[in-house]
């Protein structure tokens, strides 16, 4: 399986109208680690979705492949 980084970067990848200007970075803590995102400006709202439902979903389905490693990966929609 992809690590972490990777999962979130191909689904955000395909939520937004600019896929090369989609960046992550891991952030490693005791408890697992966290993924933080930036994407161009005018594609926050393609990954937030309406009410927050997109990156809801992303966070839900990150915590579903990653919990069978034991590992607590949160996800980041960073500035």
């Amino acid at each position: 399986m992809a690590s972490p980084l990777e999962f979130v970067l191909s689904i955000v990848q395909c939520l937004v109208d600019s896929p090369e200007k989609v960046v992550g970075r891991w952030v490693e803590s005791p408890e697992g680690g966290r993924v933080d995102v930036r994407v161009a400006p005018e594609d926050r709202g393609k990954v937030i979705g309406k009410g927050g439902r997109n990156i809801q979903s992303l966070r839900r389905l990150v915590s579903a492949a990653f919990a069978k490693d034991n590992q607590r990966i949160g996800v980041e929609l960073a500035e």
